[in-house]
């Protein structure tokens, strides 16, 4: 066997490796500063009163609805958005878990 190509295969899975953990760590970088922009576009922490989660369903509480960025929660990647008193239901496909855990944790 000829130990240049193992070498060849070994570089390779090595640098393929190193890409992966890149984009990993950008996608999460992303997912932060979206999170972020979300708190923002939802009147910032202290307008959320409570968070639930149900399957795509992003459910949030507000003191105000009125100061709502509905739009830019649109422009975040949100499939839709219900209002009903000072509820928003917001649909965001299965990030939704994800952004319920953040949201908790700043609060």
């Amino acid at each position: 066997m000829d130990w240049t190509y193992i070498i060849q295969y070994v570089l390779i899975a090595v640098v393929l490796l190193i890409i992966s953990l890149v984009i990993v760590k950008l996608h999460h970088k992303n997912f932060n500063l979206e999170i972020n922009k979300l708190v923002q576009y939802l009147g910032g922490k202290d307008n959320i009163l409570d968070t639930e989660v149900n399957m795509s369903r992003f459910k949030v509480t507000l003191k105000d609805v009125s100061i709502v960025d509905k739009d830019g929660i649109q422009k975040l990647g949100a499939k839709g958005i219900v209002e009903i008193d000072n509820q928003l239901k917001i649909i965001f496909g299965p990030e939704a878990r994800a952004l319920k855990k953040y949201i908790s944790e700043i609060r």
